[in-house]
């Protein structure tokens, strides 16, 4: 490997921890019910909170409540890997990476 192809992988392993980073630090919401419960989940699909609203947290109506739940963090997760095909996707020119996307 010459000189020049290294600094090449330097600077593409960079930018992609420097990717990493930014999807880290972004948020993106997904909801259900019409906004009744909400999942706020960062660009690596980790969820960072779950609001439910009070009108909805009927005990005889736990299932749905459930159901709510995870589609709210289904939507966040699309959006959260949305954001990320997008921000990885521009680094590789659209190339798939096995362990990078």
């Amino acid at each position: 490997m010459n000189k020049n192809m290294l600094q090449q992988a330097q600077r593409l392993q960079a930018m992609f921890i420097k990717a990493q980073e930014e999807l880290a630090a972004l948020n993106v919401e997904g909801s259900a019910g019409g906004g009744a419960v909400k999942v706020v989940m960062n660009g690596q699909g980790q969820i960072q909170s779950v609001k439910i609203a009070p009108e909805v947290a009927n005990p005889q109506e736990i299932e749905m409540l459930e159901d709510l739940v995870l589609a709210a963090v289904k939507d966040a997760a699309a959006k959260a890997k949305e954001a990320s095909d997008k921000k990885l996707g521009a680094l590789t020119g659209g190339i798939k990476i096995p362990g990078l996307m």
